[in-house]
């Protein structure tokens, strides 16, 4: 097991309807940065996002922002001090954020949070990628989400063996650990490609 060097958080470009989420981004970029981490994410300036990454700078931390030319101006694009990768498309824009991390934090946020933690886990599902996804339940954000999961698989669409790829945390601390000691579940076969085969 690789140490992680670099986390992914997906997060919203609002700030939500509770204090306790931007205080979550906060101590997130605050321990990213603590534990000598750095900090991926959206490339945006508001909302979460914007939280996490300034928060994460102030503290020291490697931040690297990847944010599709379309979103640039209208999530009005994180200026000084990010490592700024612009990318054509959203697909783009996934496949770059998981190369350049180690694992995924998920704070609360919208469709977009929500489509980019659910591809990071079918992703890790099929052995296309070997990195955990932690979803922070921030104020018990994502327990209706996860009991979904949970339903899924009493309904025989999920795995038992594959419903731990979905880890949840309450506390920033916890979901870092928990991102540090991730081991995909036994019998994951890698993705082959073509020439692999």
């Amino acid at each position: 097991m690789t140490r992680p060097k670099r986390v992914c958080v997906f997060c919203g470009s609002m700030v939500g309807a509770r204090d306790d989420y931007a205080e979550a981004a906060r101590e997130l970029g605050q321990e990213v940065a603590r534990r000598g981490l750095g900090l991926v994410y959206g490339g945006g300036a508001v909302g979460l996002m914007g939280i996490a990454a300034d928060s994460a700078l102030t503290a020291g931390a490697e931040v690297i922002g990847v944010i599709p030319h379309g979103l640039l101006k209208r999530e009005v694009g994180h200026g000084g001090g990010v490592e700024m990768h612009v990318v054509d498309t959203m697909h783009e824009r996934k496949a770059k954020m998981a190369e350049l991390s180690d694992g995924f934090i998920v704070l609360p946020g919208g469709f977009g949070t929500l489509e980019e933690a659910v591809e990071a886990l079918t992703w890790a599902q099929l052995g296309i990628q070997a990195k955990g996804v932690v979803f922070l339940d921030v104020a018990g954000f994502w327990t209706p989400f996860l009991d979904v999961l949970d339903f899924m698989q009493r309904e025989g669409f999920v795995r038992e063996a594959q419903r731990p790829l979905a880890m949840r945390a309450t506390t920033v601390a916890e979901a870092l650990d928990k991102l540090a000691a991730f081991a995909p579940p036994p019998g994951t076969q890698p993705w082959l490609r073509p020439e692999q085969a």
